[in-house]
């Protein structure tokens, strides 16, 4: 079998491999970001709180947790 048929194969193999990973990676990725925009949109039209209100909350997270655990 000639070297060139094996290191086609092989760069065939690697190739796919790479494809499907970054596929998943995409899709995965895309998904998330549906999901926030979702939930962000359901805030807004839903309780009428805005993206900065939701900002502020999040930044104010760790604090409101270490604040819980500490009583």
């Amino acid at each position: 079998m000639p070297i060139n048929l094996i290191l086609f194969v092989a760069a065939l193999l690697v190739s796919w491999l790479v494809f499907r990973w970054l596929f998943t990676v995409i899709k995965s990725t895309a998904t998330t970001a549906i999901t926030i925009a979702v939930i962000i949109l359901l805030l807004q039209v839903g309780f009428g709180i805005d993206s900065q209100d939701l900002l502020r909350e999040m930044i104010n997270l760790p604090q409101r947790v270490q604040n819980l655990f500490n009583q």
